[in-house]
């Protein structure tokens, strides 16, 4: 049993917020079955970009398509465009990590 998109990303963001760690819903793809990117920035040091996808056995991993590491914000955000430019049915959290807390439970 897949656990659905939509109540994933309610979890995350809410996870989040009992963290004081600010997030925004940037894009909301389809309900059940959208893949998650996450833009993780924090002042200073630049952004992370984070992409689930899946792997041979149809399990959701999670990966770094831009490189572990920080990039430039105008980068991460050029290539979450293009993504969504090809898959309408992703989703898209905008983390804001001032103190650079914030970690990916994979």
């Amino acid at each position: 049993v897949r656990l659905k998109t939509n109540i994933w990303v309610s979890a995350e963001l809410r996870r989040l917020e009992t963290q004081f760690i600010p997030a925004v819903l940037l894009h909301r793809g389809d309900e059940d079955r959208g893949l998650v990117m996450i833009k993780q920035y924090v002042h200073g040091e630049g952004a992370r970009v984070y992409s689930q996808t899946r792997d041979i056995d149809d399990n959701l991993i999670w990966h770094e398509p831009l490189g572990e590491g920080f990039i430039e914000e105008r980068k991460a955000d050029e290539y979450i465009a293009r993504q969504r430019s090809f898959d309408e049915d992703l989703w898209v959290i905008e983390v804001e990590d001032h103190k650079g807390q914030y970690k990916l439970e994979r």
